[in-house]
């Protein structure tokens, strides 16, 4: 598995990426939870947009993303809307979300974008290639809260995702079972070591898939996410915590 450079961060190798999210409603409470965020010092923020009060108003967006983009040195920035069907706030038609993604990308306020998988393979492929074309990096994406697919889907996904030109391919899975947990993270280790030639991140959500967000290093996930002020996913644990357990994995790793 290839490794990828942005600015600074080496993502694929050694300890995995510590993602932090914003959840803020407000340009007020983002300000806020960035404050709060950055003392944390995680690898990348991202910016779950659709928790934001006013995603219709791309401008309100685009002048946001720009202030955001101007406090955050450090760490790298990921603009990502969440679709309500894949486990996001807000509904917004596919075709505002084509023009959002698209008007961020030119922008060039950000160093990743997430672009879901499922939004059609044609669409994909544009946004992709605009992001290309603007210099941002792409996590594809695919969240299923409701259940785990089979080893294989879960790894035939991920593949499309690096078909369409994914950066970093990503995968969230809600266990139903400690065996669900168990695929997860056996499809992790076999892309991996079998088909990856880029970062993947793949976690298993809930309390049950906890392992899967502290033992990215031993199976495979490039990047894990902590909860910051706010979750946006269940079984996001504290960043202090989840940094320290990652930390211990490393120093007593092979």
């Amino acid at each position: 598995m290839k490794t990828i450079t942005i600015k600074n961060k080496v993502i694929g190798e050694g300890i995995p990426k510590i993602i932090i999210p914003l959840m803020g409603k407000t340009k007020e409470q983002l300000l806020q939870e960035l404050n709060e965020v950055k003392k944390l010092t995680p690898d990348i923020i991202e910016w779950r947009v659709d928790m934001f009060a006013h995603v219709e108003n791309i401008e309100a967006v685009q002048q946001i993303l720009s202030e955001l983009r101007s406090l955050v040195t450090d760490s790298l920035l990921l603009f990502t809307f969440r679709s309500h069907k894949e486990g996001g706030n807000k509904k917004i038609s596919d075709s505002h979300y084509q023009e959002l993604i698209q008007a961020v990308i030119k922008a060039k306020n950000i160093d990743l974008i997430d672009i879901e998988l499922f939004t059609g393979d044609s669409v994909v492929k544009e946004l992709v290639d605009l992001a290309d074309e603007n210099g941002i990096f792409v996590v594809m994406s695919n969240h299923d809260f409701h259940k785990t697919p089979n080893k294989e889907e879960i790894i035939d996904r991920l593949r499309k995702m690096q078909e369409l030109g994914a950066h970093i391919p990503k995968m969230a899975v809600m266990p139903n079972s400690m065996e669900d947990v168990i695929t997860l993270l056996d499809a992790t280790t076999t892309m991996k070591t079998k088909y990856a030639d880029r970062p993947i991140i793949t976690m298993s959500m809930g309390e049950d898939g906890l392992i899967s967000r502290l033992a990215g290093e031993v199976f495979g996930s490039a990047c894990t996410f902590a909860a910051g002020k706010e979750k946006s996913a269940p079984g996001q644990i504290p960043v202090t915590e989840l940094r320290t357990v990652l930390e211990i994995i490393k120093k007593n790793s092979r």
